[in-house]
């Protein structure tokens, strides 16, 4: 059976600590793109010759071009600049969506029908940016966030009740930053409502931690922003869509209706397999639940009006 072939645009520490993750569990072959020269060469030579000690087989090239990425099963966009201290996701808008419109043109000429997972901030305007500039079928175009924002929501909870993260089913709906909407009411811990082993005024300071989270390293960093938890998230939807695992996980969807939203890229429920989106789950919100992640939409609205501008 001939090797899935991954493409990883963006050698940068989320670029080539994914393509680490991906080289180390055989996941497919991988090419590591970026415009500088010669860096993600020596990246993926480094990461090629860690094969011997960890045992692993998987090839792997770096490119400034994108002959090399032809007829990618899987393209991964984490170019752009990353957040500074002080920086807001939205102020990344204008610089990351001329980046990511430029990325999305070469790779369209070479990986026609490959999956899209975008990474590039702020995630769910350059979700976007690419559905506009690939015109690609929506099940083919995943933003990566909701997979990240769980996981730092599993990762408060297991610390505040010291308990394996394994336990933890944590929920995260909406738009990726300030307005998402970590779900208390559907996060379970071993099966059970976290609402019932957490008092609430605690609850509310780990969901603020977690639309906090990358702040919070980015301002711990001083120079620059998360990578090891946000291409461990890449890589686990990588391997649904690999494995064809059916795997139900929160990512940027295009909705179409769906929790009476239209036309948006928002975080939501997904069954991913070997096609990409495979379905869109619809969960009983109650009206809490509901206003919190229309607020959000609404804020992915206007940074998507800002793009339409841009475009």
């Amino acid at each position: 059976m001939a090797r899935k072939k991954i493409t990883v645009v963006g050698a940068g520490n989320v670029g080539a600590t994914t393509a680490q993750r991906l080289a180390e569990k055989e996941i497919g072959d991988v090419v590591l793109v970026d415009i500088v020269q010669d860096m993600p060469q020596g990246k993926a030579l480094d990461i090629l010759e860690s094969g011997p000690v960890y045992g692993y087989d998987t090839r792997i090239t770096g490119t400034n071009g994108y002959e090399e990425t032809r007829d990618s099963d899987i393209v991964v966009v984490t170019s752009g600049v990353a957040r500074k201290p002080g920086m807001s996701r939205d102020d990344l808008l204008k610089i990351n969506a001329g980046i990511v419109k430029s990325v999305i043109e070469n790779i369209i000429k070479t990986s026609p029908d490959t999956i899209l997972i975008v990474v590039s901030n702020p995630l769910d305007a350059m979700t976007y940016v690419v559905h506009k500039v690939s015109r690609f079928p929506k099940h083919r175009i995943i933003g990566m966030a909701g997979v990240l924002d769980a996981a730092r929501f599993s990762t408060f909870i297991a610390m505040e009740l010291n308990v394996s993260v394994e336990n933890i089913h944590a929920f995260v709906l909406g738009g990726h930053g300030d307005t998402m909407v970590p779900s208390t009411r559907y996060t379970t811990v071993a099966g059970v409502s976290v609402e019932e082993l957490i008092p609430k005024a605690r609850l509310e300071a780990i969901v603020k931690r977690t639309r906090d989270g990358g702040a919070e390293i980015v301002n711990l960093l001083k120079t620059g922003s998360a990578f090891y938890a946000p291409s461990a998230a890449v890589v686990d939807m990588v391997e649904a869509i690999v494995k064809d695992k059916k795997k139900i996980l929160p990512c940027a969807a295009l909705c179409e209706g769906e929790y009476g939203i239209n036309g948006l890229f928002v975080g939501v429920p997904v069954k991913l397999g070997a096609k990409g989106i495979e379905q869109i789950f619809e969960i009983k919100l109650n009206a809490e639940e509901s206003a919190a992640l229309k607020r959000s939409a609404d804020a992915v609205k206007t940074l998507c009006e800002q793009v339409d501008k841009l475009l």
